[in-house]
């Protein structure tokens, strides 16, 4: 994460000691806590109680002689936001207030950073005008205008999938948060329409590479030009409700949109590379009636029959197969049937609310992963328990022997077909796990499903 500067104050900060507002030891002892917690001298100052913010903004302006502004009681004109990204007015600490002619207004915490101004003059295409804000007021009012229109915004797909091209809505020139969002939404509807679930953005010296993922192969969609993919970065992460100032590490995060009045869930998982970040985004389809999906009654009976005793219930399938989809599935037969059930879930992202059921979020950015919550979940006193991943025999061991204590575990495992999935439990690590499936379900295909009582599963993997 880049260091926070404040580059009016680096230059002036001996001049509040010859104001008389701080004493010289206090300046290096601010330094020494900006420094230790990656925080501006300034930040440090306001932290420790020895100056206000107030105090500090009229310092700048009767020693700078820039006119400041209070930003509270401010009503900026919205139309002046495209001129400025989201991400360069967090990262500078500047937002646009008003145009009038070729000059733009601009509150700014740092008003001598002059490499902020060049950029803002680049972008904007017009002279800039600063004046004076505290560097809180404008996080504030940034989040506030910016995230008004923080959302992808409803897809209609109708019957356009012939000849439709997210590329249509590209115009490189415009780098306004509502010109990017149209191309966010277009390239989603793509997605949609050519029913594609997984898509990744991937960083060329041209620009940023839009590659839709169909049955194991990427097909190259197109390229968001240089100029727009920092803010196109910048808005699929605001989106997701992932920092937009991190590049440097991995996250993680969930974007929320309706298809046709049908709210829809994706998945975005950022990675750092040598050419910059990667994203890859995965759709997820809303869950059905679990009646809509199994077919048979002879399926559903057995369904039923491993839901309402101890045991493993292990959904089985290849990538892209629907096992989320059909677990989702049964978890809402499950909380619909059962009100007297506590039915919880470990997943790293919730992809739809569950009425019923207790979702729980991994959040490996605060070491809270599957081994952690697995230690704890038990103390909830769980009847039935659905785990999206079980990477460690340790887990499995551990999930495994829940079964005695009369829980239900439902499980996920990947498999390309029956012969792979006897292949992988021929290993000496799923011995105790195999003995304890009451039920297992294996996805063929979206039309093609299985459904295997304990003793037929015992026929074919013990």
């Amino acid at each position: 994460m880049e260091t926070i500067t404040n580059k009016t104050l680096e230059k002036l900060k001996y001049d509040l000691v010859r104001a008389g507002l701080v004493p010289y030891e206090t300046i290096e002892q601010a330094e020494e806590i900006a420094n230790a917690q990656n925080i501006n001298i300034g930040q440090a100052l306001i932290n420790s109680g020895i100056l206000t913010e107030e105090t500090i903004i009229k310092f700048l302006e009767s020693k700078l002689h820039i006119p400041s502004v209070n930003l509270e009681d401010y009503t900026l004109d919205e139309n002046c936001l495209k001129y400025i990204s989201y991400s360069d007015a967090r990262k500078y600490r500047i937002i646009p207030l008003f145009k009038i002619e070729d000059t733009l207004t601009v509150a700014m915490a740092d008003p001598l950073d002059l490499f902020a101004i060049d950029k803002v003059v680049e972008t904007a295409a017009c002279s800039i005008e600063p004046v004076i804000a505290s560097e809180t007021s404008i996080l504030k009012k940034i989040d506030d205008c910016y995230k008004n229109n923080s959302t992808v915004g409803e897809i209609f797909t109708d019957s356009e999938y012939i000849g439709f091209d997210w590329r249509n809505e590209l115009h490189s020139e415009d780098l306004s948060d509502n010109h990017i969002q149209k191309i966010i939404r277009a390239i989603l509807k793509q997605a949609i329409l050519e029913t594609v679930h997984e898509i990744t953005f991937q960083q060329e010296d041209e620009g940023l590479c839009v590659n839709f993922k169909k049955e194991g192969e990427l097909f190259n969609k197109g390229i968001i030009p240089k100029v727009l993919t920092a803010s196109f970065v910048a808005k699929l992460k605001i989106l997701a409700e992932l920092d937009p100032s991190v590049s440097e590490v991995p996250q993680l995060g969930k974007l929320s949109f309706k298809v046709d009045d049908i709210a829809v869930t994706a998945s975005i998982s950022t990675f750092p590379t040598i050419m910059g970040e990667r994203i890859f985004l995965k759709i997820y389809k809303p869950p059905k009636k679990l009646q809509e999906i199994i077919k048979t009654e002879k399926q559903l009976k057995i369904i039923n029959n491993a839901l309402n005793e101890p045991g493993i219930l292990l959904v089985c399938g290849s990538p892209l197969s629907g096992k989320t989809h059909i677990i989702y599935s049964l978890l809402l037969e499950i909380a619909s049937r059962n009100q007297n059930k506590n039915i919880m879930t470990l997943e790293s992202i919730a992809k739809y609310h569950l009425q019923g059921v207790n979702q729980c979020e991994l959040n490996e950015n605060i070491s809270f992963n599957m081994d952690k919550a697995s230690r704890f979940i038990e103390f909830q006193s769980p009847d039935i328990i659905y785990l999206e991943g079980v990477k460690t025999k340790d887990t499995f061991d551990y999930f495994s022997s829940l079964v005695y204590d009369n829980k239900t575990i439902i499980m996920e495992f990947l498999a390309n077909n029956m012969e792979d999935l006897r292949n992988k439990m021929a290993f000496s690590d799923f011995e105790t796990l195999k003995s304890l499936i009451s039920c297992m379900i294996f996805i063929h295909s979206k039309d093609s499903i299985e459904v295997f009582d304990k003793s037929t599963v015992q026929k074919y993997i013990v």
